[in-house]
């Protein structure tokens, strides 16, 4: 989804709020992601500066006004959160995209199974998983830790909470990857197009079935208000299944590397496996991936901008944990910070719903 093409500088746009940064392929990337996203907060650099890559839109540079964005929702929508616009719009996932008073009965869709005493329910067999996965590595005495154990454990842990053959898996995070990571060998469209053409027959199976699989009761909820139709229903469940299949492999791919480089940080979690909670958080706030973008409600003046009705601004969570107003050192791994500051999750009522469940599998694996 990387674009080089610009667009011009609109009128209302200060010349010395635009800098040269593209979403997609931060300047300095080579040196790490979220080093990149926080040459925003150099000295000198506005709170709010303007971009024209990827259509032309805002970011938020300072942690304070990101979480403000993802917690105001009266006036920053998230009828479209991806840039550039124009293919933001064709991403209609539930309840993502959805504002208040539509978003919350949906979301609870996605509560039922995601909330903390359904994965703790869960956490036997998430272990099972993980120890059966590190039963096969342990012989060997190494391993490449994505490909021997990323790729296949929270895979492994989605596909039997949605009761889904374990032989699909590969195709569906195929296709996840085109939607987030493409590479050019399949459009948008026709990503979420094999999502759908996948779930068509899975959701009539299920229909009016007393199954306890998750897939199972999003399809015979019933919703306050109305329930959804069938193409509501393809994008929550395509929603669902893309949340479960990549978030947790690229975050521990961050985990790892950092533990192999740190072995002080690696004893500290083998001598005391309590602490592996604390470290999930502290690495959650030091290696946060997901940035996202929210549509611009209302022409407004904003922390000495005017943003206009329609115009896109982006949330980049590093920018949140990494702030150092917010975070004292904060490029520095500390298992024993005091309340770290991030929004790896988000934040508001469009948090992650995945969140207790991601935690749960990075705390496991580590201990």
């Amino acid at each position: 989804m990387t674009s080089t093409a610009t667009v011009p500088r609109p009128a209302h746009v200060p010349a010395d709020r635009v800098v040269e940064f593209d979403y997609y392929e931060p300047p300095g990337v080579a040196n790490g992601m979220q080093e990149a996203w926080r040459t925003l907060q150099a000295p000198g650099v506005p709170d709010v500066v303007w971009t024209p890559f990827n259509g032309g839109h805002w970011i938020a540079t300072r942690g304070a006004l990101v979480l403000d964005v993802f917690s105001d929702h009266e006036r920053f929508s998230n009828r479209v959160i991806l840039v550039p616009k124009a293919i933001g719009e064709l991403h209609q996932m539930l309840p993502t995209t959805l504002d208040p008073p539509a978003h919350r009965p949906v979301r609870r869709l996605l509560d039922h199974n995601l909330s903390p005493k359904a994965v703790m329910t869960l956490e036997p067999v998430i272990r099972e998983i993980a120890v059966e996965l590190i039963e096969e590595i342990a012989p060997r005495g190494h391993c490449d830790v994505l490909s021997d154990y990323a790729a296949h454990f929270p895979i492994r842990v989605f596909m039997r909470m949605v009761d889904l053959p374990a032989a699909d898996a590969p195709k569906l995070k195929a296709w996840t990857d085109q939607v987030i990571h493409p590479d050019g060998s399949m459009t948008y469209e026709q990503a979420l197009q094999h999502f759908h053409d996948y779930l068509v027959p899975v959701i009539e199976a299920r229909r009016g079935g007393n199954g306890k699989d998750a897939l199972t009761y999003i399809v015979n909820a019933r919703l306050e208000g109305g329930d959804l139709g069938t193409r509501d229903l393809l994008n929550l469940l395509t929603q669902f299944l893309m949340g479960g299949l990549d978030t947790v492999y690229n975050f521990l791919a961050y985990v790892f590397l950092f533990l192999a480089q740190n072995p002080a940080h690696r004893r500290e979690i083998a001598l005391e496996p309590a602490r592996a909670s604390a470290a999930v958080d502290e690495l959650l706030r030091r290696f946060p991936l997901v940035s996202t973008a929210r549509e611009v409600r209302a022409d407004m003046q904003w922390h000495g901008v005017q943003l206009k009705r329609g115009e896109m601004i982006v949330c980049a969570s590093p920018l949140v944990g990494l702030d150092e107003s917010l975070n004292p050192d904060p490029m520095s791994v500390d298992f024993s910070r005091r309340r770290g500051l991030h929004a790896s999750f988000g934040k508001g009522i469009h948090a992650c719903p995945g969140a207790h469940l991601a935690r749960s599998e990075v705390r496991i694996t580590l201990q």
